[in-house]
């Protein structure tokens, strides 16, 4: 062993190396020379705001977190070289290798592994905390056109799509069709997840309407569903919200309506047995009914709800993830999620703001089981409706809100620097099962709202 890392310390020409961390081998192996087929050198850094690698070689250098393509049964070794003096690690947990733990810039580590079989792997910085900053890439063997998962549609929720306001009209009658479907969808690249939804999406479509409205509601389930779905409107005055009259057979349609008589942003979800159930699998939404002459102008408005996934997996794996009673009954969720997807608002949809415009989030929680202590990092809410509740005078100046599952609240601010601001719940190891989102705030930087004495780019983040 002492001669196979001596020449691999030589072939990378790291002066410094720790000691390659390897894959399991059969036993009788230990004198078994390697010479690795495939060598990538990855530099730990900073970069957008985010803990990244950094290729230093070959055709993906310059590349944040790279793409490592190697040929099934290739020999491969990593050398990791820390950039950011930060403690890091390297590990691909699919092929069971993790690296020693390298602090200090320059210090620098490496792993060697049998790619042994083909497929899309994940590799990440396996400290708590540092996937979630963006320290994970991914890791693909042999002739992959297409990450596992990313085969089936991608169901979350455009926050953009808000509906339309309804200004200073007076009160109509409004209709919605909304359909009940049973749909397998991505949950996060190499992993996927039987949702239940409205209208394809999670959450459902955020529904629009005035205080004084009759709203009609035509529920149609999916033929191909194998459930019966309903629908409860928190903002229906009436049995179930609703519930009681759409208990719909796949293949069938039903219908009711109601009076919009208290403004407010409002959960819709479905109810069910088991409700916790078929909320937890995606059948959430929001209602808004705005007050007589509509809600005040603003530059920005988006359309934020939060889930929770209870699987069999554990959080990370790949695959088709199985739903689990035992962890929804002990409310312990292996995801959780902004809008349908571990990375609906960092990655798939764009938040945007330009300096000197205020952003309204309309924000609530499916759950069905967690309170929510919502929070946008390096902001300060100027103003929250508490409890979405319209009619009351907003709070102002407020950090962190706290809104309960099947709950809501509005809340507006001002954006007034540029860099990418960090949607959380402050019960923040949440974040490391996939709740998080960014709003990106365009524009020049003002020295008198924020000034650092090093030489960055505002928009790189924080």
């Amino acid at each position: 062993m002492r001669t196979l890392l001596l020449f691999l310390f030589a072939l990378s020409g790291l002066v410094g190396l720790g000691a390659p961390a390897f894959a399991d081998h059969p036993s009788g192996t230990a004198n078994v020379k390697y010479v690795p087929d495939v060598v990538f050198t990855l530099r730990t850094d900073i970069a957008d705001g985010k803990l990244v690698y950094i290729s230093e070689a070959g055709p993906t250098k310059g590349q944040v977190n790279p793409e490592l393509r190697v040929p099934v049964d290739a020999v491969v070794q990593v050398n990791i070289v820390n950039g950011d003096g930060a403690l890091h690690d390297f590990a691909i947990p699919d092929f069971k290798v993790k690296s020693d733990q390298i602090g200090g810039k320059g210090s620098a580590t490496a792993i060697v592994f049998k790619a042994n079989k083909a497929g899309v792997y994940e590799y990440l910085c396996s400290l708590p905390g540092h996937k979630a900053a963006g320290m994970f890439g991914k890791l693909i063997v042999g002739d992959v056109q297409e990450s596992a998962g990313s085969q089936f549609p991608d169901l979350s929720k455009n926050p953009a799509e808000v509906g339309e306001p309804v200004g200073k009209r007076g009160p109509k009658t409004v209709t919605f069709d909304l359909e009940t479907t049973e749909v397998e969808g991505r949950l996060s690249d190499g992993s996927s997840y039987k949702f239940w939804t409205f209208n394809n999406t999670v959450p459902g479509p955020m529904l629009r309407v005035r205080v004084g409205d009759t709203v009609n509601i035509n529920l149609k389930n999916a033929e191909d569903s194998a459930h019966i779905h309903s629908v409860d409107f928190h903002a229906v005055t009436g049995p179930g919200g609703g519930a009681a009259v759409t208990q719909v057979a796949p293949g069938h349609t039903k219908s009711f309506s109601f009076k919009a008589l208290a403004p407010g942003l409002y959960v819709y979800h479905c109810a069910t047995p088991m409700v916790a159930q078929h909320i937890t699998n995606g059948m959430y939404g929001m209602i808004l009914v705005e007050p007589e002459g509509g809600l005040s102008k603003v530059d920005r408005e988006y359309y934020v709800m939060q889930g929770e996934l209870y699987t069999a997996q554990r959080h990370g794996s790949s695959g088709l993830q199985e739903f689990s009673l035992e962890k929804l009954l002990d409310e312990r969720p292996e995801h959780m999620m902004f809008n349908g997807s571990m990375d609906a608002l960092s990655a798939t949809h764009k938040m945007e703001s330009n300096v000197g415009e205020t952003v309204r989030i309309f924000f609530g929680v499916g759950g069905p089981n967690l309170v929510s202590s919502f929070h946008v990092i390096g902001e300060i809410f100027d103003r929250v409706w508490d409890q979405a509740s319209l009619t009351s005078p907003p709070l102002t100046d407020v950090q962190t809100t706290l809104v309960p599952p099947g709950g809501a609240t509005m809340v507006e601010f001002k954006t007034e620097y540029p860099g990418k601001y960090i949607l959380v719940d402050h019960a923040l190891s949440r974040a490391e099962k996939g709740l998080a989102g960014i709003l990106t705030v365009n524009g020049e930087a003002d020295d008198s709202v924020f000034k650092t004495k090093e030489k960055i780019d505002p928009n790189s983040g924080h």
